[in-house]
């Protein structure tokens, strides 16, 4: 079995088989995949119409095939790969679909352990959009006071003005840097994305105030009806940035799809509290599978 290094390259051939999937995980996307495969290291192979990722390790793990082949037979292909190799059968961020899907095929075969901090929070895209009700009052109010604080505009990210956000994201970075060790990998991805924007076909929006970029966001679709958002920066002494943002992107390029993904809050608890301020419609866990 000959599992390959994820480059840029590969995306026209990997996208044939994410068109083919319907789960919402932020991961499974080609862009998420490249961008973090530098910190992450996966290699890919297909088997029977499925794509199959890999851990670079000397316990692999295996992402849950993608793709409309014949998943029980990739399964039982992967078990015997990790037969040969003489370690123990994981597949890794499989959601509650994906294990009750395993659980059809194999019957009491696996076992799964959830990972709160690695849940994905998904929501309504009306409800990001609109803020209506009561619980969005806290919302609309830092939007209100930034409508009235500044002079500001929305655009979509672009060749003209991509240089702006990188000026922005190092910045941020420089504010932050002391937070966490690991914002210099943070950096990197967003960087990154910008760099290969159009060649990872995503979307992006920035807001400006006083002609300056305080604040910019880029997501793509992921399944069929869900737009996840993997990057959104703001600068925290413009106030209500993020909020504004945050609804300018669903308004742009949400409006098309059921669910927007906010991705996981890694065990942050500021993240989980400004995740769950938006009450989500739905927490995806995501967990590893072993054998029973």
């Amino acid at each position: 079995m000959e599992f390959k290094k994820v480059k840029l390259e590969d995306k026209t051939i990997l996208d044939s088989y994410y068109k083919e999937n319907s789960f919402r995980n932020c991961e499974l996307t080609f862009a998420n995949t490249f961008l973090w495969s530098q910190f992450y290291l996966v290699e890919y192979t297909i088997i029977d119409q499925c794509l199959v990722y890999k851990t670079v390790s000397e316990r692999p793990q295996f992402i849950y095939p993608i793709g409309a082949g014949d998943k029980r037979t990739v399964i039982v292909k992967l078990m015997d790969y990790c037969k040969e190799i003489n370690v123990p059968f994981s597949l890794r961020l499989v959601n509650q679909e994906m294990y009750q899907e395993l659980e059809d095929m194999f019957p009491d075969t696996f076992q799964i352990e959830y990972d709160r901090d690695a849940a994905d929070y998904l929501y309504l895209s009306e409800k990001l959009m609109t803020l209506s009700g009561k619980k969005y009052h806290g919302k609309k109010n830092h939007i209100n006071k930034f409508r009235s604080l500044y002079e500001w505009s929305y655009e979509r990210i672009n060749d003209t003005n991509k240089h702006e956000c990188i000026q922005m994201a190092e910045e941020w970075n420089a504010l932050h840097q002391q937070e966490d060790e690991g914002r210099s990998s943070e950096l990197k991805i967003t960087l990154d994305a910008i760099k290969y924007f159009d060649e990872l076909e995503l979307s992006g929006g920035l807001i400006r105030v006083d002609q300056k970029v305080v604040a910019f966001s880029i997501g793509e679709q992921v399944g069929k009806d869900t737009f996840v958002i993997h990057i959104e920066k703001a600068f925290a002494d413009i106030q209500g940035a993020y909020p504004v943002i945050n609804q300018q992107m669903v308004i742009d390029f949400g409006k098309d799809y059921t669910y927007i993904n906010r991705e996981e809050d890694m065990g942050v608890e500021g993240l989980r509290k400004a995740k769950l301020s938006y009450k989500p419609i739905m927490i995806l866990e995501k967990g590893i599978v072993t054998m029973k």
